[in-house]
């Protein structure tokens, strides 16, 4: 008779762990993706498939949080599978945000009703292409234990940045030549914005890469980055 293995079982479940992690990333992507591309076609029944649609997100987000409960509880895990499941668990906590942005996304184009787009959406598709590349990337840096793709992914949050000031310097233009488009233009506004937290999720989920690998707790020069989004901001506006 065959002896089960803890540890053999503990790996097996862990990889099923990791495996529904990318499960829920593609869902998110596939979110984030329809959302934007339903504002710009102006496609209300989409919107509504995607708003509603986020339970599954959350559905699976609930369920992987439970697996990791139950493997810290039954499975004696090591310190470095414990660093593993408690990463798990925020960035699934991540990636259900990342869906709450699509979702915002899809009821931003269902409370605009039949009113046209302020301009054609060139810069926030551009900024959901991006932010989602860096996603796909850094899930991917996760499962594999990257730690340098982890360190220079979240670098590339400058560009998606840059592309926000540009959607907020434009659509501020539209708004003071013409009062009447205040109310569409704040709505993509609000769109971009959710695209541009986006980015910042992504680099939560790289910091906790990090921390899974090594056991360094600490963010990616957010402080930095912070203060030259700043200046950049005063600079454009001078």
């Amino acid at each position: 008779m065959t002896s089960i293995n803890p540890r053999e079982t503990l790996d097996r479940a862990l990889q099923e762990v990791l495996d529904e992690v990318l499960v829920m990333g593609s869902m998110v992507e596939e979110a984030i993706q329809a959302s934007v591309e339903s504002l710009k076609q102006r496609d209300f029944e989409a919107a509504q498939r995607i708003y509603f649609a986020d339970q599954k997100i959350n559905a699976k987000h609930f369920e992987i949080e439970d697996t990791c409960i139950v493997l810290i509880a039954t499975q004696q895990p090591m310190a470095k599978d414990l660093r593993l499941l408690a990463a798990v668990l925020e960035i699934v906590t991540e990636l259900e945000r990342i869906g709450d942005y699509a979702k915002g996304i899809a009821r931003i184009n269902i409370i605009m009703g039949d009113e046209p787009l302020v301009k054609p959406l060139i810069d926030i598709p551009r900024m959901s292409e991006l932010g989602l590349d860096m996603l796909r990337r850094a899930l991917i840096a996760f499962v594999s234990g990257d730690v340098d793709a982890a360190r220079s992914i979240p670098k590339e949050d400058d560009v998606i940045d840059a592309l926000y000031n540009q959607v907020y310097r434009e659509l501020v233009t539209y708004m003071i030549d013409d009062t009447s488009t205040i109310d569409r233009a704040n709505y993509l506004l609000w769109a971009a914005h959710n695209l541009e937290r986006m980015a910042d999720r992504v680099t939560n989920i790289c910091e906790r890469t990090i921390y899974m690998v090594t056991g360094e707790m600490r963010e990616l020069d957010r402080t930095d980055d912070e203060m030259a989004k700043l200046e950049r901001t005063y600079k454009d506006w001078k």
